[in-house]
């Protein structure tokens, strides 16, 4: 089953409401808002990394505020453990039964605030989770339920006492993104809004969990033309093999940007993926999953650079491929 125009439509109209309820809270960021919220569609989760006060839990919050779901926040500290993440077996002495206690990873919106502040211990118990959306302990598995997004905030100036996250973890977010900070005028809008300690909180809950998932489940069937997929793949492989990385994008990046780039474009008005929306997207789903050699790193080449240059050097499709690709 492929999507319809009327189905694109309606998706479109949907996508721009969520948007604009989380831009009422987090004013003059809707690039960044319209990002986060395609991946909550396309079932990924998102890694924020920016300075201190730019708005990073603010945008979670309102994540969560918008879906009519649970959302739950862990701060993440260098003495936090597994099981304060996933949850723990207790034995029961009246009933002498072993039950179990969900820890907060059981959730419809998971802020995990300064990731990078946590062992790589406690970082691991979060990898089964994003990947397969449960979390197996004592022998037994247990859903996480849908939908289920991961907002994770890291703040790169200040590293001392911080664990950085390795390549398969950072492999698992969706995007990448930076909000920044704002503009003159929007930062004035704000400071008269400074009363108001907490504008998620009022933000009203436009839609339900289980629409969410159904959302989710229909940006999937956005078509997807061969020549695009070959692009992807000519993209990724030429981001293994550039001089300046010791590690490209992965076939999991791959398959990444094909779904992100189905709800993207499901959020244009369109039922179809066309190499522009590829474009647009490649920074903030494949720079984070380069592995840069270190010459090159200290010569001042950045991931950003690298993906830039490939864009740029391998051709997009002009027309479509003889044997198509539906999904």
């Amino acid at each position: 089953m492929t999507m319809t125009p009327q189905q694109a439509g309606w998706f479109q109209g949907t996508f721009t409401k969520l948007v604009d309820n989380v831009d009422r809270a987090l004013m003059g960021k809707r690039d960044v808002v319209s990002l986060v919220t395609a991946a909550m569609l396309a079932e990924g989760h998102v890694l924020l990394e920016d300075a201190p006060g730019t708005g990073k839990t603010s945008l979670a919050k309102s994540m969560a505020a918008t879906v009519q779901g649970t959302s739950t926040r862990i701060q993440f500290t260098p003495d936090l453990l597994p099981s304060d993440v996933t949850g723990v077996t207790i034995y029961d002495q009246q009933n002498h039964t072993f039950s179990f206690h969900k820890g907060p990873v059981f959730t419809s919106i998971l802020l995990a605030d300064e990731i990078n502040r946590a062992s790589p211990k406690t970082q691991s118990a979060l990898l089964e989770v994003m990947e397969e959306g449960r979390v197996t302990i004592d022998g037994e598995t247990h859903d996480v339920g849908r939908p289920f997004l991961v907002v994770a905030t890291q703040n790169p100036i200040e590293t001392a006492g911080t664990y950085r996250l390795p390549e398969a973890q950072l492999d698992r977010f969706l995007i990448k993104a930076t909000i920044g900070y704002p503009t003159i005028d929007v930062t004035e809008r704000i400071l008269a809004g400074a009363a108001e300690r907490n504008p998620s909180s009022r933000l009203q809950a436009l839609i339900t969990t289980d629409a969410i998932a159904d959302m989710a489940d229909l940006g999937q069937t956005v078509h997807v033309d061969g020549a695009v997929l070959r692009y992807v793949a000519e993209l990724a492989d030429a981001t293994r093999q550039d001089q300046d990385t010791r590690l490209g994008v992965s076939v999991r990046g791959a398959l990444a940007m094909i779904r992100l780039a189905k709800v993207w474009a499901a959020a244009q008005g369109r039922h179809y993926v066309i190499p522009d929306d590829v474009k647009v997207l490649a920074q903030p789903t494949w720079a984070h999953r380069l592995v840069m050699d270190p010459e090159a790193e200290f010569a001042g080449v950045t991931q950003a650079s690298v993906i830039q240059r490939v864009l740029s050097e391998i051709p997009a499709p002009q027309t479509r491929a003889q044997q198509t690709t539906t999904d």
